[in-house]
């Protein structure tokens, strides 16, 4: 909340109840009836002109929010506020959307999983992957790609990586992008838009990385694994194949990685740095691995759908199509899967798959969820 003057900070206060009766900044959902509880008294900065504040916690999906001013506030001089103020629309935070991105520069986005919207990326080359941190989606791909989007997917721009090797892997975490690709090509940035180069200590290709629990994670060729705490200095793993990793993710305390040229390869390891070798009951190609309504999920070629509580035993669902499924994602309810020819297939569950039409021709192979942070004061 900024105000045109310097404020006098001791009359810049928060709620400590949720019954709105006190505090004079206050966040409702319920036009004031209630108000959320924050976790300490605003911060100040810009000259005590501008106010933050923090919710003690996180603020429900699919809600719009309220701010109100009441008259309490004053500027140094003591002059209190003329009227209450109330923001008339507030904010929200159900702007959630999928990003799907592929071959030829293919960019698609949705809402909700089932009606996509094509988007122009302005590259022709391959997309690998995408990712999303601090209200900024992030793209890779072929000749040291890298595009960025700030409007929810719909626009993107193209930044300078310094590199024409081909990028396979993005995250966000720790307030850092990190991607991952040919020859152990490792690069950060703090805002997607000025990338620095890392030494990774491996020239093996990178082909997937995560963030979790304070550590970033990136899996490649030859079952190469590597570990980092701040995407700087990495540390390498041993993983206990030579099979090339193409997914990784966490959930239920447990990392797991998945690939194998045509092996069905499956490992876990509860602290990313020992692994051990899961039987996944198929020789076929597994590409991406994602975590979410207490299941694991993978996806791989034919179809290839498996799942698991626990990352340990896999189960063989039906997909209903036999072509490549490489991105899966898990957000709003919902798994997310695409992959060969614009396959798009999505699930409540992760057993029972329904197709949906992506409205494009283009092999997806990168796929991402977001709750984008829309403002509208």
């Amino acid at each position: 909340m900024t105000f045109s003057e310097e404020m006098d900070t001791n009359s810049v206060t928060v709620n400590s109840s949720n019954t709105c009766l006190s505090g004079t900044i206050q966040v409702s959902s319920d036009s004031f009836s209630t108000c959320i509880l924050m976790t300490t008294q605003p911060s100040a900065s810009n000259s005590n002109k501008t106010f933050s504040v923090d919710p003690s916690e996180n603020l429900s999906l699919s809600t719009t929010y309220k701010i109100r001013v009441t008259t309490g506030v004053k500027d140094t001089s003591g002059n209190t506020l003329g009227s209450q103020y109330e923001t008339s629309s507030g904010f929200n935070t159900n702007i959630t959307s999928y990003v799907s991105v592929g071959l030829g520069g293919t960019i698609i986005t949705s809402k909700d999983g089932t009606t996509w919207t094509e988007r122009t990326s302005g590259t022709s080359t391959y997309l690998g992957e995408v990712s999303f941190g601090n209200n900024t989606f992030v793209t890779v791909g072929g000749s040291g790609t890298i595009l960025t989007s700030s409007d929810n997917g719909t626009s993107w721009d193209n930044r300078t990586s310094e590199t024409s090797k081909y990028f396979l892997g993005v995250t966000y975490g720790n307030n850092t992008f990190v991607i991952v690709g040919e020859s152990g090509t490792v690069l950060t940035s703090s805002n997607g838009i000025s990338w620095t180069s890392r030494t990774s200590g491996t020239s093996k290709e990178l082909i997937a990385v995560t963030y979790v629990n304070g550590i970033f994670l990136t899996v490649g060729d030859s079952g190469t694994i590597l570990t980092s705490t701040d995407g700087i200095t990495w540390t390498a793993r041993t993983s206990g194949t030579t099979n090339s990793l193409f997914g990784v993710t966490y959930g239920n305390n447990t990392f797991v990685t998945v690939g194998g040229w045509d092996k069905g390869t499956i490992l876990t390891s509860t602290d990313g740095s020992t692994w051990t070798a899961r039987t996944s009951g198929i020789s076929i190609t597994l590409a991406r691995v994602i975590y979410g309504n207490s299941t694991f999920v993978t996806t791989g070629n034919a179809g290839t759908i498996l799942t698991s509580t626990d990352g340990i035993t896999w189960t063989a669902r039906t997909s209903g199509t036999t072509k490549h499924l490489f991105g899966v994602t898990y957000g709003n309810n919902t798994f997310v899967t695409t992959g060969q020819s614009g396959t798009v297939l999505t699930s409540s569950d992760g057993i029972s798959w329904d197709k949906r039409t992506s409205g494009i021709s283009n092999t997806q192979l990168g796929l991402t969820y977001s709750i984008f942070l829309h403002h509208l004061l």
